[in-house]
């Protein structure tokens, strides 16, 4: 399912003589000017940019025709983040400009669609030299009045899909840890290595020395790399690259396949690409935020911590929950609600959440999950009986078996669980016991 979204650009974005002009479609601002000033590294910046835009208008699951997506972009204070998922949903893209990569005024804040179209994208693949390129997120006299006039009109269809991917990608990448950093020279290497862009073979990067290597096995300190093929966007920015850095969840001998972040930093910006488990999966199916999402008090936590953020960088958990007067545990479940309005997203080099604002309402976490809507269902029909850490959970005309497992998750008799085995997420009748458990605790 789709929302379309109407966006309105004042003229096509360009690159002019006075420097890169990306037309937005407005923000919280009626001048939406996130950034006005100078990339120190102009030649990174474009690579960069076209990496997210590639991303963007790439299938790499069943390829079929370019999308046409525009990538989000975000100012908060001094920070400037481009974001963009495959038209798969099955990897995303981001490009974070940090400090080291401005020279001019600072960022402002807010979030927007930006127009990256085929001659923009072909002004940037010309780029070169060290002179300074200047950016402007939106024209000096764009107003909400003359958004309204605007000359250039079009309807960019931005999924559901999206919004479900950003909700999932914070919650998972949140539990990454870095696993591996590669100089330059032995990034490209390694990246020259990899199989080709058909292979969806599903392998594993250990660290070796200054570099990494391939095995057909998880291991301890390993990191999942499904689908190689899907790290071509990155060697657009290799040559402007210092090192490469990979993260990931803990794995051990026989674990399943996980998703993976791998990041290139030129010092002047960072662009990662996240990965899911396969290629055949997008991330807005994975059901990783849906037991944050599953609590009674998780909305109204959601409204109270919504209030209380604010544009710095990196959001401070342990901070906001002390002015929220809440654990711990409810902010960051609650920060996984504001994920599914595209509210917060998280960064792995940061360790941190950040605050971003996209025009979707957060009550799409129950019409984007039918997992969600059916254990609510289950739960206001009394379909769940308790006993200790089982429980049965009646469903149609079928009894299903449910065990709450030491480290938190579920089992479960169903078809779901059967297939999926709790890679993607717990099925209705494990949420739906739950949030019994959570009622009766």
């Amino acid at each position: 399912m789709n929302a379309v979204q109407t966006y309105r650009y004042l003229q096509p974005s360009a690159l002019r003589a006075a420097g890169l002009d990306l037309q937005t479609s407005g923000g919280p601002a009626a001048n939406p000017r996130f950034f006005s000033g100078f990339l120190t590294t102009p030649a990174a910046a474009a690579a960069g940019l076209l990496a997210v835009a590639e991303v963007a208008r790439t299938r790499y699951h069943q390829p079929v025709s370019p999308a046409s997506l525009d990538p989000v972009v975000t100012g908060s204070r001094n920070r400037l983040r481009f974001e963009s998922f495959s038209g798969c949903c099955g990897v995303y893209a981001r490009m974070d400009v940090v400090p080291a990569g401005f020279d001019g005024e600072v960022v402002g804040h807010g979030t927007t669609n930006v127009d990256v179209n085929p001659p923009l994208r072909e002004a940037l693949a010309r780029v070169g030299g060290i002179e300074p390129l200047h950016l402007a997120v939106g024209p000096d006299d764009l107003t909400v009045s003359t958004m309204e006039a605007a000359v250039v009109e079009r309807k960019v269809p931005l999924p559901g899909r999206w919004m479900r991917g950003f909700a999932e990608v914070h919650v998972l990448t949140a539990g990454f840890e870095p696993r591996a950093e590669v100089p330059a020279a032995e990034a490209a290497a390694f990246l020259r290595r990899l199989p080709g862009g058909s292979d969806r073979s599903v392998l594993w990067a250990v660290p070796a020395g200054r570099t990494l290597r391939l095995t057909s096995r998880p291991a301890p300190g390993a990191v999942c790399l499904a689908g190689a093929g899907r790290l071509a966007a990155l060697r657009g920015l290799l040559r402007h690259a210092r090192t490469l850095r990979v993260y990931g969840p803990t794995v051990r001998t026989g674990s399943p396949a996980v998703p993976s972040t791998w990041e290139l930093d030129t010092g002047s910006l960072r662009l990662s690409l996240t990965l899911s488990p396969e290629p055949y999966r997008g991330f807005s199916g994975e059901g990783a935020a849906l037991l944050a999402l599953a609590g009674d008090e998780v909305i109204d936590d959601a409204e109270l911590v919504g209030a209380l953020l604010s544009w710095d960088p990196t959001i401070d958990v342990v901070a906001l929950a002390e002015a929220a007067g809440l654990p711990d545990d409810r902010v960051r479940a609650a920060l996984a609600q504001l994920g599914t309005a595209g509210r917060v997203g998280y960064d792995v080099a940061d360790a941190g959440y950040f605050h971003r604002v996209m025009p979707h309402d957060a009550g799409r976490a129950e019409r984007d999950n039918p997992r969600l809507v059916g254990a609510r269902t289950l739960v206001e029909q009394g379909a769940v009986r308790r006993d200790g850490d089982h429980a049965t959970v009646r469903s149609g005309d079928e009894d299903y078996q449910v065990r709450r497992l030491p480290d938190g998750g579920f089992t479960c008799t169903c078809r779901w669980w059967a297939k999926h085995q709790g890679q993607r997420g717990p099925c209705k009748h494990a949420l739906a016991v739950s949030m019994v458990a959570e009622v009766t605790a």
